[in-house]
């Protein structure tokens, strides 16, 4: 009985991340709401975040105790899809809704969430991305968007062309074959993960600096050491 308990541990932490993908889909409809201190899309946005944790955790989770499965990864690749491509397809639909955009120019924000689909579907079916990654990850992709509620917070909103424009491209760059680096760590060697611990140090410094628009630049520069990495993946 321990012993089935204990299996399941990585899937129900990859259940915390789903869980905090659908709290996020829901605030992310409360523009202009108060929920106590916080407005329903900065909850949105702590939801997203504390996805990204758990999808963090439940891989950690499962190499520690030694616990994988095919229905932790069909489960894990779900959860990524509510999180991480449905949830900030919502925030920004939202946010062009709340910038009066004319309908049905917000409904381009649903390329998001099909796009991540179409990725974690490739993903699943490839074999080659157990290490590397073809396209942007749908996490990457969900810290760009979170990153881009903060630049409209911090510098406003810069218009329904720019914001089609760039969910299109995010978008395609998930479904694209161009090789990434996996942000996740196996383990805590400095050599091993010297361009992950460039990523983590520069993203704290950007939001540091430039609050949460700073995750936009984190995204560009995790691209760039990608393209300058590419001949070694």
């Amino acid at each position: 009985m321990l012993r089935l308990l204990l299996s399941q541990v990585p899937n129900a932490v990859t259940c915390l991340n789903l869980i905090s993908g659908c709290i996020a889909i829901f605030f992310a409809f409360g523009f202009g709401a108060e929920y106590g201190p916080l407005s329903g899309p900065e909850w949105a946005l702590i939801a997203i975040g504390a996805a990204a944790v758990f999808d963090f955790l439940d891989g950690f989770t499962a190499r520690t105790m030694k616990r994988f499965s095919p229905l932790g990864k069909d489960l894990d690749s779900l959860s990524d899809m509510v999180s991480f491509g449905v949830a900030p397809a919502m925030l920004i639909l939202n946010l062009m809704l709340a910038n009066d955009a004319p309908m049905p120019v917000p409904f381009i924000a649903f390329l998001i969430a099909v796009c991540g689909g179409v990725r974690l579907a490739k993903f699943n079916n490839d074999t080659e991305q157990s290490v590397n990654f073809r396209g942007l990850p749908i996490p990457a992709n969900a810290i760009f968007w979170v990153g881009m509620y903060g630049w409209v917070a911090r510098y406003g909103y810069p218009g329904h062309i720019v914001m089609a424009v760039l969910i299109v491209l995010v978008s395609l760059a998930m479904t694209g074959n161009f090789k990434m680096f996996s942000l996740k760590f196996k383990n805590f060697d400095f050599a091993q993960n010297y361009y992950r611990y460039v990523i983590l140090a520069a993203a704290v410094l950007f939001v540091v600096f430039y609050g949460l628009s700073g995750l936009v630049w984190t995204i560009l520069l995790y691209f760039l050491l990608s393209c300058l990495k590419r001949k070694s993946l």
